[in-house]
């Protein structure tokens, strides 16, 4: 079975190895400015066109701004749909900035599996990374979710 389903995948679905890669999604300067608005984050290396102290020389998005793009197109694939009971956790890393205009993708592969079947659950561990246009990865790391087991 694909990673990728609209109906989302229960538990038994999953196989370690299996990859699926998003469409893309063009970040924008209301994104980051709406993120500072939600978040109050009004760092001047996100909002400040012409911040002294920036290394880039633009400004770049937040990077749990990156995060959470990466978690809504990682929901939009639909595997997680009415299946996944939490999300249990996760190691992140920011390893390159993301600019206004940059287009991302996330691929994700399942690392891991493991059944908790007194929970009626099952652990499933993920290799996420975000890459932008240029196959740069900017964000990457593991996630880690509870997902329903198939009801019998």
């Amino acid at each position: 079975m694909k990673l990728s389903n609209p109906h989302g995948l229960f538990f038994e679905d999953y196989e370690t190895g299996q990859t699926t890669t998003t469409s893309g999604r063009t970040v924008t300067e209301a994104d980051i400015v709406a993120f500072a608005g939600i978040s109050g984050d009004y760092n001047e290396i996100h909002t400040n066109e012409h911040y002294p102290g920036n290394r880039f020389g633009k400004r770049i998005a937040h990077g749990l701004l990156g995060l959470s793009i990466a978690s809504g197109l990682a929901f939009q694939l639909g595997f997680m749909r009415e299946t996944v009971e939490a999300f249990r956790g996760l190691d992140w890393e920011f390893t390159a900035p993301i600019f206004i205009g940059d287009t991302v993708k996330l691929t994700v592969e399942v690392l891991e599996t493991k059944a908790v079947t007194r929970l009626g659950l099952g652990k499933v561990s993920f290799k996420v990374s975000l890459g932008n246009q240029e196959g740069t990865v900017v964000q990457r790391g593991t996630w880690h979710l509870l997902v329903k087991l198939r009801p019998v």
